[in-house]
């Protein structure tokens, strides 16, 4: 009986099943994006992933239908229908209510033959290091 109550007072850990990485055919080069004339300091800000954004491109941008798009970034249709409704939601959260939008993080690999942003001019890491939102100076 006392291995029973036992037994009963264990609890049970999930573990949850490791993300995948997604395939992103792009390299983001400007990863800030603000209303014009109000301080950094005084805006709320809101993070998009780089898979998020990829879902975006290939959606709105190349217009891919979402089983081609899924198959690109390699995963399922539901999943990129996931990415794609949480991007536009932070989007229009963003700009419905003047907040920051800052491109970071995320669970993804880039494919080889990844497109560069339009200001990469074979530059590593530009637009990062030498302030965000800023095209070639």
């Amino acid at each position: 009986m006392n291995s029973i109550r036992e037994y009963a007072n264990l609890r049970v850990i999930k573990i949850p099943r490791p993300m995948l990485s997604r395939i992103v055919g792009y390299e983001p080069t400007v990863t800030y994006f603000k209303p014009a004339g109000v301080p950094r300091s005084q805006l709320e800000e809101v993070k998009l992933s780089v898979e998020e954004l990829e879902a975006i491109r290939l959606k709105d941008s190349e217009d891919f239908d979402q089983q081609e798009a899924s198959e690109k970034m390699n995963v399922s249709q539901p999943t990129f229908h996931r990415l794609l409704f949480s991007a536009r939601n932070k989007i229009s959260d963003a700009l419905v209510n003047g907040k920051s939008i800052r491109i970071e993080g995320g669970c993804f690999e880039y494919s080889p033959g990844r497109i560069r942003g339009p200001c990469w001019k074979g530059r590593t890491g530009y637009g990062r290091k030498r302030g965000f939102g800023r095209g070639p100076q």
